[in-house]
Parts: structure tokens; C-alpha cells; sequence
């Protein structure tokens, strides 16, 4: 079977490490530095009672911000398809991705663009990965926008996004309980009109993964992030006590993360963690997020329902537009954007 060159936006390719992909000194993954503890919890969404699956939900919620379920009712055949698709996407002929590179456009709906940090002075350095962005909800107006190649990309994108959209609202649930909520609390809060956007990202085998990282050291500014990622390749990496946890990809499993509003929502109680994505010397690694996030218009604050004498308000309430305009500010840069609405003790 033939293989592909992967190629960069760019136009570079993954047989050299380019200066424009390289880290400044204090930046750098330091992976044989770096030690890497037993993983993230993993949670049976089968489990009985269902008590007991909100309790450990709860508990990686607050301890970790992350956590793998099994038993989760996507079908592996869909769930393997998705990747596959976005995997043959990415492998493309640049010429053929070009109609979907990002613009300074904020609003476009479809986009492939790689991340960067800020290097020494003005230089930009950019990540060692490709990133392709869309809504996965509603789809009805923008399915069109969609590739057309590969031929099934999006018959089967929709057929996921409705899968995605039953398990999202049940983690909502599951979390709500966990914080002692009624189920649709979390749900209602976030708002009629969320955004809801799927990202692929394609990390091709990288020559030095001591240089460079797949994807910079971050949080999500969603409220909660599904993410599907390649089996046999370990890439994503969480902060733990300030060490990295590598989160060992179990056969059909997903990855959850509380997402940053999710944080200011219970005052802080469950955790928006750092994480990172690194490379791999000789295997490509794909994964599939899909972020569930408030409309501009949400107004976002701790509940007041977990609001008491002894648990005062850590953040002030702001729009979801604030929280946004504050985040493209802080583009390239190790974002604090949560930090912003704290209430000064």
C-alpha cells in the first residue's frame, strides 16, 4: 500500500524539522525529562447503580479535569470510520485542501490552519500538525461547506454528530448530579444556542519530538470536550500535581476534559487542566474533538446554587463574547483567559 507525504498549509513536509517548527529552549516537551505517571481515570458508563458511575465522574472531574469512558453506546464501527475519514482528508494533495485554508476571518465556518506560539521576538513558530475545524451541530446549513473527498466524509460526520450530541448531553447530566444539580442544569445554563465545532487534528511521525509539540500546552475554552484519538500512539498529555500523565489511548474509548466554563460554572469545584499534545519519531497519530461551548450571547457564572458562606463566588459574570475576545487576544501565547474574570479576594 502506498504511502502518502504529509504536507503542511504550508507547503513543508514531515521529512525535516524546519526552524519554523522548532521550540525555543523553555518551551520544549523535555519527554526524557519528564516523568510520566499512571494515567487518567478510566469510568464504565454501564457500571451499576448509576450512583456510582456520577461519583467517579465527580471525582476525575475534581481531581483531574479528565477522564476515558467505555460502554458508551457510539458503535466502534462509526468511531473508527471518523477517523478514517479525517485521516484520508488530511492526506490529501495540498492543492486539493487549499479551498479550506483559514482567513483572518473569525466567522469562517470550514477551516485548515495550523497552531503556533510566539517564539523569540515576532517569530511564530507553528505546531507539528494540521488542524481541520467545522460546526458539528446544527449541520443542516453547513454540511454543504464539507469536503466532498474523501467521498464519505460527510455522511459519516453527520451520522456522528448525532451520536456525539446523545453522549454530550448525558456527560452534562452525569457532571450536573455530580455537583448536586438537577440533570439539565449544566445544559440549561450553557444555553439554547451553543456552539457546538468538531476538530481533526493530524499529527504526522515527526523527525525530533524533543524539539517541537503537536499541539501547545493549553485549556479548552469550552464547556466540555469529547475527543476520539488514534489507538497504538500516545500523544496527549495532562497536568497532574505539575507532572505530565500520559493518556494511554484504551481500545474504544473516548476522552472527556472539562472545559473552562464548565470551571467557572461549578466556582471552580471541577477543573479546566493544562494539557498538550506531543509527537512521534515513527507513527502518525489522528484524533477527532468535539467541543460542545456557550453562544456569544450566554451569560456564563459559578451556579448560584453552589453559592454559600463558606463557598463564596470566584469568578464575576461575564458574556461568552467577552470570554472569546479575551482568548483571540492571547493568541500564541500560553493563554490565561479564565484568570481574567477572577474576583480579587
Amino acid at each position: 500500500m502506498a504511502t502518502q507525504t504529509f504536507h503542511f498549509t504550508n507547503g513543508s513536509s514531515h521529512l525535516s524539522l524546519s526552524p519554523d517548527h522548532v521550540l525555543p529552549q523553555d518551551q520544549r516537551p523535555n519527554l526524557t525529562q519528564t516523568p510520566l505517571l499512571s494515567s487518567i481515570p478510566v469510568i464504565d458508563l454501564s457500571e451499576q447503580p448509576s450512583a456510582s458511575v456520577v461519583d467517579k465522574v465527580s471525582k476525575a472531574c475534581e481531581e483531574y479535569g479528565f477522564f476515558q469512558i467505555i460502554n458508551h453506546g457510539v458503535p466502534r464501527e462509526l468511531c473508527d470510520g471518523v477517523l478514517a475519514v479525517v485521516a484520508a482528508f488530511f492526506e490529501l494533495p495540498p492543492e486539493e485542501k487549499a479551498r479550506f485554508l483559514a482567513t483572518t476571518d473569525r466567522t469562517q465556518q470550514v477551516r485548515l490552519f495550523n497552531y503556533y506560539v510566539k517564539g523569540d521576538g515576532e517569530n511564530k513558530v507553528s505546531m507539528w500538525s494540521e488542524c481541520f475545524g467545522h460546526l458539528w451541530h446544527p449541520l443542516d446549513q453547513t454540511l454543504h461547506l464539507l469536503p466532498e473527498n474523501p467521498p464519505r466524509y460527510r455522511e459519516i460526520i453527520a451520522e456522528y454528530a448525532k451520536e456525539i450530541g446523545v453522549l454530550m448531553k448525558r456527560l452534562l447530566r452525569l457532571i450536573s448530579e455530580g455537583l448536586g444539580l438537577q440533570q439539565d442544569c449544566l445544559e440549561k445554563k450553557i444555553g439554547d444556542s451553543p456552539m457546538c465545532r468538531a476538530q481533526g487534528n493530524y499529527y504526522p511521525p515527526c523527525p525530533n519530538p524533543e524539539l517541537t509539540l503537536g499541539l501547545n500546552v493549553h485549556t479548552d475554552m469550552s464547556a466540555l470536550t469529547i475527543v476520539r484519538q488514534s489507538e497504538g500512539v500516545t500523544g496527549l498529555q495532562v497536568i497532574k500535581d505539575g507532572h505530565w500523565v500520559a493518556v494511554e489511548p484504551i481500545p474504544d474509548a473516548f476522552v472527556v476534559n472539562v472545559g473552562d466554563q464548565i470551571q467557572v460554572l461549578s466556582n471552580g469545584r471541577y477543573k479546566s487542566v493544562h494539557h498538550r499534545a506531543v509527537t512521534n519519531e515513527t507513527r502518525k497519530r489522528v484524533s477527532m474533538a468535539t467541543f460542545y461551548t456557550p453562544g456569544k450571547d450566554t451569560v456564563i457564572g459559578p451556579i448560584r446554587d453552589l453559592i454559600d458562606e463558606q463557598h463564596t463566588p470566584l469568578y464575576r459574570e461575564y458574556y461568552f463574547s467577552e470570554f472569546l475576545e479575551e482568548f483571540f487576544k492571547q493568541e500564541g501565547a500560553r493563554r490565561m483567559v479564565t484568570e481574567i474574570f477572577e474576583l480579587k479576594s
